[in-house]
């Protein structure tokens, strides 16, 4: 495979539907009338050439800009590399600002706040997602020398964050991304730890909590730990490690906010520590920033350089020559882009940080026959990722010795080791590439496939069934294909209970939800030990996960050498990205999304006479198939209120019903809900109108007391825009028909 082999301009572009229509619809540009006014091919030169002028400032380079032009190109056109997103879209365009993801800073005074709040509307106004560290901001309750007043603490000024980027377009394309982080020390950590209990609440943000060494050994001891006051520096209360710990597992089971990073373990990589602590990542949490930082990222298909001919199987040559014209993309990329802020340049420039990762790793394991979730694989990774760092270095030195170190390299660790000089400092991540593995045709990121086959729902409402070309071609080879068994494997999600799928192949074809947790995580820690940066991935748990599954996951994070964790237990973000959609797509959400049954011209059912405090309530379930479809609940005493009310929580209960969510989780959202006048009866004590539904429900229906389901126990949040399933990977739900993702 050789990078010097230009895709030919007249030939038209190995795209399938869903990478057309992402291109379409975010990448390539339009006119004032939002009719695209470019192809997929003009949208690639327009990049390639915008990145490769850069390189006239050189004068030590080996290329041409012509000649670099046509290097970029066939790197993005053969789907081998594609930088991220911002790049796509902006380079080459009047805005023109090329990076992904920022940190700023956000001080103890309000002129700080404010600024930082203006300073993120400008980033997310130029296509970038912002991170920030609320731990200076002193606590709520404390004292305000200037006015004599009290502070309002961080959780409310991180509710006017998100207000304020929830009025700010993202680059014309979504609204912005953001991650709060809250040292675990700070005295409002409590309160940080639950702000995310109500969906829909800060729903433009990622949370995690900046866990220290100090923490962790107190964890792992059963002892307390401080409480330090920011303004003062000052322990102010002392808390039991194990219960914050255990508070925040119990967050990220309910919910999968928030997260935790490893902040001490970030700051031991800090190259430049000279000029300060890291505090903060980015919104999906792989790129730790110092604040005013900017990163431009960029991933390499890996799945590209598979070779059956050889005796590896792998290109390894292929992949060194490509690792080495991506990086020195990228730092031109740096020079090309436009910033939001003259700090952000100057930053930006100052470090030269980039960060080159990898999609495409679960197709790579499919074609060499090797199982995610096994030794082997675990092995491939470390090796991959040993190669690739130390190429990507090579690469940086290469062009130190072209164009000189970055600025700040004499601040860096590596002057202090003598191990320069480096043009970057910086130079691995492992990023999200939801919608560029779309384009490229590829598995996103390190994380295994979600789904082997999906349906896509195309125009006039006809279904297209998406396979997996790797997958179909062990079935074919197998002589076990057919289009009845692509569908059967569309709605199972697994093939590993297909009986009549053999063996060999489904040990080989695993997904997602087929991996243990503890698999998951050592894929992780594998590419986080030759990985700058860190590594965007989700551990994906089933709905039926329990809390301590999320604590051995936290703690093995820890244990495995990990800088942070993502986890998302199925169906527990279900209602937070249909409220969060744009008020021009309600139309389509409530069309795609709520996908109720029709009700039959008859039903059946029984009605319950229930005591409770407010009066007899008398509780009509009908049913279909022999299970509950609609709820009737009328209240004995006289009063509009009340009876409004129960009409209310009737027909709720009712549309939840008809939509597929199951009776189980029903009862689980009713049951213990606290009225002012709770009754005791023979039943036991029922504390209001819906506990006494839930009460009647759970009594009727799951005596059995059997274990929800993990398929079909939740209608899978559905996409706002194409009405397609939503999966949630790399911190951000994507859709694969059409590319809408939403972080936070």
């Amino acid at each position: 495979m050789n990078p010097h082999n230009r895709t030919s301009e007249n030939q038209e572009l190995k795209l399938s539907p869903n990478a057309k229509i992402v291109l379409e619809k975010r990448y390539q540009r339009k006119d004032r009338h939002g009719r695209t006014k470019e192809t997929a091919a003009d949208m690639f030169h327009r990049v390639a050439s915008a990145i490769a002028r850069e390189e006239a400032k050189y004068a030590g380079s080996p290329y041409s800009v012509e000649e670099l032009e046509g290097l970029f190109y066939s790197l993005m056109t053969d789907f081998r590399f594609l930088p991220n997103s911002p790049t796509l879209m902006n380079a080459g365009t009047e805005l023109g600002q090329l990076a992904a993801c920022f940190v700023l800073s956000v001080g103890d005074s309000m002129e700080e706040i404010f600024d930082a709040v203006k300073y993120a509307a400008l980033i997310h106004k130029s296509g970038g997602g912002t991170g920030f560290s609320f731990s200076r901001l002193r606590s709520k309750d404390s004292r305000v020398g200037s006015t004599g007043g009290v502070a309002s603490g961080p959780i409310s000024f991180l509710k006017i964050f998100n207000t304020a980027t929830e009025q700010v377009k993202q680059g014309g394309t979504r609204r912005g991304a953001n991650m709060g982080v809250l040292r675990v020390d700070h005295p409002d950590v409590l309160e940080f730890i639950r702000a995310k209990e109500r969906e829909g609440q800060l729903n433009n943000f990622n949370l995690s909590v900046a866990l220290t060494e100090e923490f962790m050994q107190a964890v792992e001891k059963d002892a307390d730990y401080s409480l330090i006051a920011p303004d003062t520096g000052k322990e102010v209360k002392r808390l039991q490690a194990r219960e914050v710990f255990q508070l925040l597992v119990q967050k990220a089971w309910e919910s999968g906010d928030p997260g935790i990073v490893f902040i001490d373990r970030m700051n031991k990589d800090n190259p430049t520590p000279k000029q300060g602590e890291i505090e903060s990542t980015n919104p999906c949490g792989e790129q730790p920033l110092l604040p005013f930082e900017a990163c431009n990222l960029g991933s390499i298909n890996v799945a590209r350089f598979y070779d059956a001919a050889r005796e590896e199987e792998f290109d390894w040559e292929g992949l060194k020559e490509t690792i080495h014209l991506c990086v020195r993309f990228l730092d031109n990329v740096i020079d090309a882009s436009i910033y939001p802020l003259e700090q952000i340049r100057e930053k930006v420039h100052q470090n030269r940080k980039v960060g080159l990762g990898i999609m495409g790793w679960a197709d790579l394991l499919y074609q060499l026959e090797i199982p995610y979730n096994s030794r082997r694989g675990l092995h491939l990774a470390e090796k991959l990722m040993d190669f690739f760092q130390q190429e990507c270095w090579s690469a940086s030195k290469t062009l130190a010795e072209e164009r000189g170190p970055f600025p700040a390299y004499e601040d860096s660790v590596y002057f202090q080791k003598n191990l320069g000089p480096y043009r970057n400092a910086t130079t691995t991540t492992i990023a999200p590439t939801g919608t560029l593995s779309i384009i490229a045709g590829c598995s996103s990121g390190i994380e295994p496939l979600y789904a082997l086959s999906f349906v896509r729902q195309v125009m006039d409402g006809e279904n297209l069934l998406e396979v997996n070309s790797i997958f179909e071609k062990a079935l074919k080879k197998a002589e076990c294909h057919s289009q009845g068994l692509m569908q059967e494997v569309a709605q199972a999600g697994s093939i590993q209970k297909m009986e009549h799928i053999p063996e060999s192949i489904r040990g080989i074809f695993v997904t997602a939800m087929d991996i243990d947790p503890e698999s998951h995580l050592k894929m992780q820690a594998a590419f986080q030990k030759y990985t700058d940066n860190a590594v965007s991935k989700t551990v994906n748990l089933p709905h039926s996960a329990l809390q301590e599954d999320i604590y051995r996951i936290y703690w093995n994070a820890y244990e495995f050498g990990c800088k942070g964790v993502t986890v998302y237990r199925d169906g527990s973000k279900s209602e937070q990205v249909l409220s969060s959609g744009r008020s021009g797509e309600r139309a389509a959400e409530d069309k795609k999304s709520v996908r109720t049954r029709e009700r039959p011209e008859v039903v059946y059912g029984f009605t319950q006479k229930v005591k409770t405090g407010l009066g007899d309530l008398y509780l009509t379930v009908n049913e279909v198939d022999g299970q509950p479809f609609e709820v009737f609940a009328t209240i004995g005493r006289s009063g509009r209120s009340i009876t409004a009310k129960s009409e209310a929580i009737g027909r709720l209960v009712s549309l939840i019903l008809r939509s597929g969510i199951s009776v189980r989780e029903v009862v689980h959202q009713l049951k213990g809900i606290g009225g002012e006048h709770p009754v005791f009866q023979k039943k036991g004590l029922l504390l209001s109108i819906p506990d006494a539904v839930a009460w009647v429900l759970e009594h009727r229906y799951l005596q059995d007391d059997k274990p929800a389901p993990d398929a079909g126990s939740l209608s899978r949040p559905a996409c706002p825009e194409c009405g397609q399933d939503l999966y949630f990977q790399e911190g951000c739900f994507l859709c694969q028909a059409c590319g809408y993702t939403k972080c936070g």
